[in-house]
């Protein structure tokens, strides 16, 4: 069964709507600026939805590009001054970075009240590519028990989650890492993959929820899969047809998984819709 990600983040998107409106009666906008320093296809994509969805809910977004070329010290005084500026409620510096620029000074340049994206190891926000994720499976949980309606006692979300045998593949900066530290945080059954990791058509073959972060095709095939598994694609690439691809392709999978997102249309809508949560928990954090 596909996870219409779009379905999802609307839901979201209708409520931050509401508390955006209810922040304008006072006076306040949420302001997110986003720099960006790549010409990356697939963060070029992941802005510009940003900056859509982020203005349909009434937020302010301003995209601010910079050349590639930029050094980290021209990078951190412009954080400096996004810091002081009280108009200002969340900063994101765009991934991935160009070869030259120090990605743990950047991160830990911005005001943890103000990273909405989660690196800064103080930030006051979850990563939201790991909030989406979790926000994911908390909709294939419902809809498990919605069709299993007959069974008497139901366990909850945390305790099912803690029944299953998770697998991350990848632990990139951006997506494997952050999803592995929440997961752990919850107590899952978690395993990591990576590219030297031995027996790994074995684990996937016994995982219960696979969640890809790679960006390179055929990372995960039908052949490796047992039947029913849930399977969340968050890695992400553009191929030679022009067109975005998942970790796996759906021909391939979608017989096989109980459930999976699909690409487009999977966790990138839920990725913004989070991004946009934590701006608005920012906002208010500053007005109360």
């Amino acid at each position: 069964m596909i996870i219409d990600g779009r379905l999802i983040a609307q839901e979201i998107l209708d409520d931050l709507k509401r508390r955006v409106e209810e922040l304008r009666t006072n006076n306040v906008r949420p302001h997110l600026h986003i720099i960006t320093l790549t010409t990356d296809s697939a963060s070029e994509s992941y802005v510009g939805q940003k900056k859509k969805k982020g203005e349909e809910i009434g937020a302010k977004i301003t995209v601010e590009n910079l050349d590639p070329r930029t050094s980290t010290e021209s990078l951190l005084e412009k954080i400096k001054l996004l810091n002081e500026d009280q108009s200002v409620h969340g900063i994101i510096v765009q991934r991935p970075f160009s070869p030259q620029i120090d990605e743990e000074k950047i991160a830990n340049s911005i005001n943890p009240e103000k990273d909405v994206d989660g690196f800064h190891p103080d930030s006051k926000f979850d990563p939201p590519i790991s909030e989406s994720v979790l926000r994911i499976l908390e909709e294939v949980y419902a809809q498990t028990y919605e069709v299993e309606a007959s069974l008497t006692s139901q366990v909850d979300f945390d305790e099912w989650l803690k029944s299953q045998k998770i697998t991350v593949i990848g632990r990139g900066v951006t997506a494997g890492g952050p999803i592995i530290k929440t997961f752990e945080k919850t107590g899952s059954d978690l395993v990591v993959v990576t590219s030297k990791t031995e027996d790994r058509e074995k684990i996937l073959k016994s995982s219960d929820i696979i969640i890809c972060a790679v960006g390179k095709t055929d990372t995960v095939k039908g052949s490796n899969l047992k039947k029913g598994v849930i399977l969340i694609g968050v890695g992400m690439f553009k191929g030679e047809d022009g067109k975005f691809h998942s970790d796996y392709e759906e021909n391939d999978i979608k017989d096989i998984a109980s459930f999976y997102t699909p690409t487009p249309r999977g966790v990138g809508p839920v990725n913004v819709a989070m991004l946009l949560s934590n701006l608005i928990k920012a906002t208010g954090n500053k007005t109360s």
